[in-house]
């Protein structure tokens, strides 16, 4: 081997890949990741002298993310559990497999002397960002930066180190979390104006939730893009842009340019939208992720984050609620203390009504869940079934309306818009103008009664409540209060053109009323009134009567002879009787008078 030139240690990187000359204190970094695992009180007062980005060596910083949040959840410290969590994780490559546990555990320190080690890790990293900052200028230089550049470089860099000083890392982060009184009962809540399009409002979680055909992605995407672009959205009125993060592991890239020219997008034309696609971060359920992400908020500057979807950022399992209130801690934590909205869309469980898929918890942290739903042919209800504060519409009911040439989307033609109340009626799932619209697409007639209609909405399997259905068929009679002859045949039985005066109602003639033989009218024994005719069917008030040619008639009066004095054989009724004179014999036919 006399032939190879060995390259000095000082020259090369080591196994871990990091570069030793940079500044570090190895050992105090492995003190501190030993005693940490044993000791919950060494981790706490650690914590308020340092941060995960202090801590230079990958494998100990490892074991600062985990045991945090296993301080978090109070769950027991051992290098042996630590390993269990990373394994979880499937990390274990990052600790050589488990040794690196086993030999940081074994040089332990009391706790009470990790401050001092911590202390040191802290004034070196000082001075690794400093050679670090150095370097980049360095390195700017050789590519040919400006002036400007190089000021701006070192503006960055400053202001990076104080923010870094006004934060901290002893009490002060933590009693910036106290109220202040006066100013907080100064601020009105209710004047809170919400974010363009009524869904959230700043610093809120929300929570998308519907089926893989429902289109979540498209609809957020336009949101979000009026949204950067600072137009206006179902309706509301635009506003000043606002700068947003949207991070996607669910869309294709070719997908994501044609849905966004087909709202309008395009070149200079996506404001302050910030798209990232397929990003390698860490699972967001650790503090891994929720690190990643917050950096990438940070370089965009966002005040709106979008995780679509947000099952492919964790690593726990989807059902064990653990996994969401790690999520919940290491990201969404971070993201609400610092003011961030946040929208997460999420996939529908098998179950449509229990809502989205996983574990109840994943509903437990967010301010609001929205689930969206295809009602067919471009109608779509966004309705909200969990709310934290109750600001806002409860329900949208929209059209997704597009236009294609061939096989694409034409640019600007895609957008969501409000219906009218009319059709919003008739597209809500479960209400009783939709009722009636299916019951109408089954073909049934109007005048269909309860059990036919019932019947019907089970073979087409359309779930419905029963005072929904009754409602459905009361509307679908009434839908015209006169009736007409084919939804209510049995009350028009065919007529003479004409026969009906004008201004007669149908349905308020009165029936001929049939007495058995031998009874009368009028009680016996006194002189009864000479019967008034009914008034035939379609003949209006004082209308002559046509009396049938087979009913016999009073020989004087020549009016209907009924009752007794018909059934015995008599041809006048009794008040027409000569002997009595009721009636003038001047109005007597002179063939009676006789």
């Amino acid at each position: 081997m006399d032939n190879v030139r060995h390259i000095p240690h000082s020259q090369a990187a080591d196994q871990d890949g990091l570069n030793r000359n940079s500044p570090h204190d190895a050992e105090a970094e492995d003190f501190v990741g030993g005693v940490i695992m044993h000791d919950r009180s060494a981790y706490l007062e650690c914590a308020r002298l340092i941060d995960r980005d202090d801590i230079y060596q990958p494998g100990v910083r490892l074991i600062w993310d985990v045991v945090g949040g296993m301080v978090a959840e109070n769950k027991q410290l051992h290098p042996v559990t630590v390993r269990a969590e990373i394994e979880k994780l499937k990390r274990l490559r990052e600790v050589d497999g488990g040794n690196l546990l086993l030999r940081l555990g074994a040089q332990t320190i009391p706790g009470v002397m990790a401050p001092a080690f911590a202390e040191r890790i802290a004034d070196v990293a000082k001075i690794r960002r400093h050679d670090e900052h150095a370097t980049r200028v360095k390195a700017s230089i050789l590519t040919g930066a400006t002036a400007e550049d190089l000021e701006k470089l070192d503006a960055d860099f400053r202001q990076y180190e104080e923010r870094r000083s006004t934060l901290g890392h002893g009490p002060s982060h933590l009693t910036g979390a106290f109220v202040d009184w006066d100013p907080f009962f100064a601020t009105d809540f209710g004047q809170i104006k919400l974010l363009p399009g009524q869904l959230l409002a700043p610093g809120q979680q929300i929570t998308v939730v519907g089926d893989g055909k429902a289109g979540k992605s498209l609809l957020v995407q336009e949101w979000l893009w009026r949204m950067a672009t600072g137009q206006s959205f179902l309706g509301d009125r635009p506003q000043p842009q606002i700068p947003v993060l949207y991070v996607d592991a669910e869309n294709g890239q070719q997908d994501i340019q044609e849905r966004f020219l087909s709202y309008g997008g395009g070149p200079g034309r996506m404001g302050l939208l910030t798209y990232a696609s397929f990003p390698p971060i860490r699972p967001l359920d650790t503090a891994g992720g929720g690190a990643d992400l917050m950096a990438m908020v940070g370089e965009a500057e966002a005040q709106v984050v979008c995780l679509d979807t947000v099952s492919r950022f964790i690593s726990g399992p989807e059902n064990d609620a653990d996994t969401w209130l790690a999520l919940y801690r290491h990201t969404l934590l971070p993201l609400k203390r610092a003011g961030i909205a946040s929208i997460r869309l999420d996939h529908m469980g098998k179950d449509g009504e229990r809502g989205a898929r996983g574990s109840s918890a994943k509903t437990q942290d967010v301010d609001h869940v929205w689930e969206l739903r295809a009602q067919g042919g471009g109608t779509l209800v966004l309705k909200r079934t969990h709310t934290r504060t109750g600001i806002g519409p409860d329900q949208f009911v929209m059209v997704r309306q597009s236009r294609k040439d061939g096989n694409r989307y034409l640019p600007g033609a895609t957008r969501h818009v409000l219906m009218e109340y009319e059709q919003m009626q008739e597209a809500i799932e479960g209400s009783v103008e939709w009722l009636i619209k299916k019951i109408d697409g089954l073909g049934l007639p109007n005048d269909a009664g309860n059990p036919r209609t019932k019947a019907a909405l089970a073979n087409a399997g359309i779930k419905a409540a029963k005072v929904k259905i009754e409602a459905a068929v009361r509307e679908r009679k009434n839908r015209d209060n006169s009736g007409s002859r084919e939804t209510f045949p049995e009350t028009f039985p065919e007529r003479v053109p004409g026969e009906r005066s004008p201004g007669t109602p149908a349905g308020t003639e009165k029936p001929q009323v049939k007495h058995s033989p031998g009874t009368s009218r009028e009680p016996q024994g006194t002189p009864p009134s000479p019967p008034s005719p009914p008034l035939e069917e379609g003949k209006g008030e004082g209308s002559p009567t046509t009396q049938a040619p087979d009913e016999p008639l009073c020989t004087v009066c020549e009016k209907p002879l009924t009752g007794y004095r018909l059934d015995r054989g008599y041809d006048t009724h009794l008040g027409c009787e000569p002997e009595s004179g009721s009636h003038p014999p001047e109005n007597h036919a002179p063939d009676d008078a006789a």
